[in-house]
Formats: C-alpha cells, structure tokens, sequence
C-alpha cells in the first residue's frame, strides 16, 4: 500500500512521457514526474520518495525531504492565509494546509507555528493543526523513570519549558533543569526524571543521580584543561556561576567535583579547583 504523507520505497516499473511510474508490492502506481527523476536509473530497481497530493489532488511521488510528515511535529512558516484557513511552507511545491479550526491562534503571513500533521479522514487530505496538544496522550504511558527518550520543544510555560516524547506524551523541563538555550521545534535527547502519579512526566537534559556523575565530572576536567588547570568555582559558588560556565546545576556541580578529589585528580582550595 501506498503511504500518504510518508516515505515509501517503491519500484520503477515503466518510463513515460511525464515521468517515472513506481509501483508498491501490491502493483498500485504512482507518478514521479520528470522533475524528480535522477539522471541515472534502472526499471525494476527500488527508490525512496515522499508521496503526497498535488495541487490536482492527485497522488504524486517526489525526491524532496519535506520538513514535517504524516505523524510528526515541526516549527512552519505561514505564507499565506486565505478565507478557508492559512497555508504553510513544508518545503513541497504544494504548502500545507491548515484550517482555521485547527488554529490554537489566528494565523499571519510570515509568523512561525508549532504544527502537527496529520491525515484528514472527512477529506482524505494532509493537514496541519497547531492545537497539538490533543494528538499527545500521557493516560496510558510508554516510558519509564530514568529512560532516554527523543524529545520535541513545544512551548514555553512559567514554569519551564513543555517538551514531546517520543511523539507521544506531554513532558516538562522545570527552569532550574535547563542549563542551555532551548526553542521550539528543538530536537534532542533527554530522560525521564519523575514520573507523577497523574502521569505528568519531569524531564531533564542530562543523565540522572549517579549516571550523571561522570559526564558532568569530563565536563570538569575540560574545563580546568582549557583554563591552565584551574576554575574559579568552588561549593560556595553562586548556582548561576556555575550554570554559565558548566551548564549544570550547583547540586550536579558538587557530586562531580566529590568524585574528581575522591579520584585524586583535583585539588579543592579557597579560590576554586585545581588540577593535579
């Protein structure tokens, strides 16, 4: 079967005049029009290409990498607003529609929204919602405490920042556990710190208690390398000393810093560290 709005290897069955037919296992057909069709090819040899709908509403195949698919989550640029809703660049020929009901707020031509695509069943069309929220389910979770998980930004609150996992579930990052500059549509690593008993999910960026001794303590070490052996830190150190110039916090700071001097790889004196 043919995937809409996802990447699909399928196979060269025939040139035309308008371009390359591929087919799927099951002999369904899609064109690639000549404008994708690489200079060198065989029939009967497998392509990847990302099939969507043209601006005829017909099935089409292309080589280019839009910037969102059927399921995932990016940051878009309006380009247009009409009387039935606002259209955004996805990178394709064809811009991305996104109705006015699936607007958390009134699109504008040139701002940039945090989006969701999906397939509309009503219209067999892909659409963008930036009500993205209602696609994220934490009452059955996936992840546990502890485990790395892929994470989306997705916004800002006041009390930190609201991170997608694994395009799945809801999580936070709390203010005093972000330790680097962060924006929405960001794509990183982290872990599951806490897991709540409403199912709310506590994010953070580095390994936790004592998986996170050993990078933060190389974090360290680079640093008293890079400054002739010595930091100006110790434990009484303001905690935003210490977040500017390590990007960690002064708890992470300490447990580090214990493990360095038990290694005896550091000397801790008045004015700050030393390397041994």
């Amino acid at each position: 079967m043919i995937k809409l709005g996802e990447y699909n290897t399928l196979e060269i069955l025939r040139e035309s005049e308008q371009g390359l037919y591929l087919a799927d296992e099951e002999g369904n057909e899609v064109l690639l029009p000549n404008r994708y069709v690489p200079e060198t090819f065989k029939i009967w040899e497998k392509i990847e290409v990302f099939v969507y709908l043209d601006n005829e509403e017909r099935l089409v195949a292309v080589t280019d990498k839009p910037y969102i698919k059927k399921g995932d989550f990016a940051l878009l640029r309006c380009n247009a607003v009409t009387d039935h809703g606002a259209f955004l660049d996805w990178g394709m020929v064809k811009e991305l529609f996104c109705p006015f009901r699936e607007q958390a707020f009134k699109m504008k031509v040139g701002g940039w929204y945090f989006v969701y695509c999906f397939l509309d069943e009503q219209s067999n069309r892909l659409v963008a919602s930036s009500k993205t929220n209602r696609f994220l389910d934490n009452t059955e979770l996936t992840v546990s405490q502890f485990d790395e998980v892929d994470l989306i930004v997705s916004h800002p609150s006041d009390i930190g920042m609201n991170v997608i996992i694994n395009k799945k579930h809801l999580g936070l990052i709390f203010k005093d556990e972000i330790f680097q500059d962060l924006s929405v549509g960001d794509r990183l690593k982290g872990f599951v710190k806490k897991v709540r008993p409403d199912n709310k999910i506590d994010i953070v960026l580095g390994q936790i208690g004592y998986r996170n001794i050993e990078p933060n303590a190389d974090a360290i070490m680079v640093q008293l390398r890079d400054n002739s052996g010595y930091l100006n830190l110790t434990d009484k150190s303001n905690p935003e000393d210490i977040k500017t110039i390590l990007q960690m916090s002064k708890k992470s700071f300490k447990k580090a810093v214990g493990t360095l001097y038990k290694q005896k790889l550091i000397e801790i004196k008045e004015d700050g560290i030393y390397l041994i």
